[in-house]
């Protein structure tokens, strides 16, 4: 997972986490809610980044255990400053406090509470080559009058003489799916940090296993 690029003018809240998947509950008005669980473990703190030396201040956390010989001599030696051993995924996250945290710390699921409002990033699944009207929802030529054997493609995608060329952007078939979603504003409905769990209302980008961001909502009141 790429680091995060959102600069925050506020203290956030993260922790990188891997889906297990959906599930539903029931609230105390007795309304079925869809949840999906997220598999957060311990996160670790990689590196601190300060004003002083760095122009701005973030905090980078750690996610995944590694073998040692599977990561190169200079993620060895970051990690060994830490003082942590090797993580397979780290993630940058800008924060106000990140002052207050310190290298190796360990950061758990009661990081989040419940009924905080959160964003959650990642990865959507990937479906592979896809035509244009499961890609971008297109009606399709007509099913009969002559139609020979073109129900379901494009059509026109630009004109012969003018401009002579097809625009940038035209919606075509191609690859889909597999790009970075975030999903803004979800509810955490339950943590367990003796398992090391976060369950959040409604669905998130990617398939199970998926490695995933929670921090708090941007749009936040």
């Amino acid at each position: 997972m790429t680091n995060s690029k959102h600069a925050a003018a506020r203290a956030i809240k993260a922790l990188v986490g891997r889906k297990l998947g959906m599930t539903q509950v029931w609230d105390d008005k007795g309304r079925l809610i869809p949840v999906t669980v997220v598999q957060v473990e311990k996160n670790v703190v990689t590196q601190v980044r300060t004003n002083d030396t760095d122009g701005y201040e973030a905090v980078q956390l750690g996610f995944g255990e590694m073998s040692q010989r599977k990561v190169t001599k200079p993620l060895l030696g970051h990690f060994e400053q830490a003082g942590v051993t090797p993580r397979r995924h780290l993630v940058e996250i800008r924060t106000t406090d990140a002052a207050d945290y310190q290298l190796g710390q360990e950061l758990a699921a009661d990081v989040f509470e419940v009924g905080q409002v959160v964003d959650i990033t990642g990865t959507s699944k990937g479906k592979g080559f896809a035509g244009v009207m499961k890609r971008h929802g297109f009606g399709g030529a007509p099913a009969s009058h002559g139609a020979h054997r073109n129900h379901r493609k494009p059509g026109s995608i630009g004109a012969c003489a003018t401009p002579g060329r097809v625009f940038k952007g035209t919606r075509m078939a191609g690859r889909m799916g597999g790009n970075r979603r975030t999903i803004q504003n979800l509810t955490i409905n339950h943590v367990d940090p003796e398992k090391g769990l976060v369950v959040v209302a409604g669905a998130i980008p990617g398939p199970k296993g998926g490695v995933i961001l929670i921090r708090s909502a941007v749009k936040e009141a």
